[in-house]
C-alpha cells in the first residue's frame, strides 16, 4: 500500500515537473495581457448575441484568466451590469479554452495538434452554443436568471473576478514595461496562480493516481479501443460526463486528459474532456446560485451538447486531414529528473516567477490576495 502510494505521488510530482515551466510562462503572459486590456468597457461591447458581439467575447474571453472560477464569476458580473447572456456565455468558454496557458501545456504535454484542436473545437463549440441559445433559451428564464444574478449570492473568486488593474494611456508596450505596467502584470501573475493552484495540485494528484494504480487494459476496455468507429463517436459522449465526477477545472485537468488520451479515450474524447470544465459538479452548484435551478439544468445541457459537438467536429476534421495523433505518448510518465532542457527551462522560469512574487510583495499584493474570495460588493479597488 504504502509503495502504491509513493509511485502515485511520484507520479504526480513528475507530471508537475514536466509542466512547471509552461504554467510560469502561461500565466506571465496572462498577466501582461490582463495588464492592457480593461474590464471597464466589457460589458458594453457585449449588447447582444450578434457575430460581432460573439467575437469580441471571445477575444476578451482569450485576454481573461483562465481560473474556471473566475471566469464564471466575472462572467455574471458582465451579465449583472448589462452584457447579453449568450455573449457573456461565450466569453466564459473562451475564458477556459482560448488562454495562452492552456495552449503552451497542451503543445508541450501532448502535442500540437491537441493545442490546434482545442482552440478549432472551441470555435465551433460556441457556435453551437449560440446556435442552442437562439433556438431554446426563452426570454422568460433570462429574466429568471437576471432576477437570481441581482442578488449576488456569492460563489468563488468574486474578488479576483472584479479586479481591473489594467493600465491605460500610451502604447502597449509602454505600459507593459512601465512601473505601473510591472506591478500589474506581478498582481495577476500571483493572483492566478492562487485562484488555481488547488485544481493543478488536485488534477496532478488524480492523474498521478490513475496512471499508478489503474491498468491501460480498464481504459481499452471503457472507451471501446477494439471498435475504432463506435469509440470515435463514444469518446465525445462520455468525455465531459468523466470530467463533470473529477471535480479539477481550468489547466488542472490536462495531465489528467494526457491519462485518458494514454489509456486510450479517442482524440474527440480528450477534446470534449478538456472543454467540460464549465460544467464539473462544484461550477454547476455556482450556476445554481447565480442563476437558478432551471438556468443551471439548461446550462448543463447546452453546454454537454456544445462540448461534444465541437470534439466530434474536431474528431471529424482532423481524421479527415489525417491530423490525428496516431501514437498515445503522452507525456506523463517519467521516472526520472535529469538535467535535461526541462530543467532548466524551470530553472530559468523559477526566477522569473521570484521576480514577479518579489513585485508583488512590495507593492501591497497580500492585502489583495484576501480579496480575491470576498464578495464583489464587499471591497472596492481601484490600481
Amino acid at each position: 500500500m504504502f509503495d502504491a502510494l509513493l509511485h502515485a505521488l511520484w507520479m504526480a510530482f513528475a507530471m508537475g515537473w514536466e509542466i512547471l515551466w509552461p504554467l510560469i510562462l502561461g500565466f506571465a503572459l496572462s498577466g501582461v495581457v490582463q495588464a492592457v486590456v480593461s474590464h471597464r468597457e466589457m460589458s458594453r461591447l457585449l449588447p447582444d448575441d450578434s457575430p460581432r458581439s460573439i467575437a469580441i467575447a471571445l477575444g476578451l474571453g482569450a485576454a481573461s484568466s483562465s481560473c474556471s472560477y473566475a471566469a464564471v464569476a466575472l462572467a455574471r458580473s458582465l451579465f449583472r451590469k448589462g452584457a447579453d447572456f449568450t455573449a457573456a456565455m461565450a466569453f466564459e468558454m473562451a475564458s477556459t479554452n482560448l488562454v495562452a496557458e492552456l495552449s503552451i501545456i497542451l503543445i508541450v504535454l501532448m502535442g500540437w495538434q491537441f493545442m490546434g484542436a482545442e482552440v478549432i473545437g472551441a470555435l465551433f463549440m460556441v457556435a453551437i452554443l449560440v446556435f442552442l441559445f437562439r433556438m431554446f433559451l426563452r426570454p422568460e428564464l433570462v429574466r429568471e436568471a437576471r432576477a437570481q444574478a441581482e442578488k449576488g449570492i456569492a460563489g468563488r473568486m468574486e474578488g479576483h473576478a472584479e479586479m481591473d488593474m489594467s493600465i491605460e494611456g500610451g502604447c502597449i508596450w509602454r505600459r507593459i514595461t512601465s512601473p505601473r505596467g510591472f506591478t500589474a502584470i506581478s498582481h495577476y501573475f500571483v493572483m492566478d496562480w492562487a485562484s488555481v493552484w488547488i485544481d493543478i495540485a488536485g488534477g496532478l494528484l488524480i492523474a498521478g493516481a490513475l496512471a499508478a494504480w489503474v491498468p491501460n487494459e480498464f481504459w481499452q476496455t471503457f472507451f471501446l479501443v477494439d471498435h475504432p468507429l463506435l469509440a470515435r463517436v463514444w469518446g465525445p459522449l462520455v468525455g465531459p460526463l468523466v470530467a463533470v465526477i473529477s471535480f479539477v477545472c481550468s489547466v488542472g485537468n490536462i495531465p489528467l486528459a494526457a491519462v485518458l488520451w494514454n489509456g486510450g479515450i479517442s482524440f474527440g474524447g480528450v477534446i470534449a474532456f478538456i472543454f467540460a470544465d464549465l460544467i464539473v459538479l462544484p461550477i454547476l452548484d455556482i450556476y445554481r446560485k447565480y442563476y437558478g435551478w432551471r438556468m443551471a439544468a439548461f446550462l448543463f445541457v447546452t453546454f454537454y451538447v456544445a462540448m461534444t459537438g465541437g470534439a466530434l467536429v474536431v474528431e471529424g476534421i482532423f481524421g479527415v486531414l489525417g491530423l490525428t495523433p496516431s501514437e498515445r505518448t503522452a507525456r506523463v510518465i517519467e521516472t526520472t529528473i535529469t538535467w535535461n532542457y526541462t530543467t532548466w527551462l524551470n530553472i530559468a522560469f523559477l526566477l522569473l516567477a521570484g521576480v514577479l512574487g518579489r513585485r508583488f510583495l512590495r507593492t501591497g499584493g497580500p492585502g489583495m490576495l484576501r480579496m480575491m474570495n470576498a464578495p464583489a460588493a464587499s471591497h472596492k479597488h481601484e490600481h
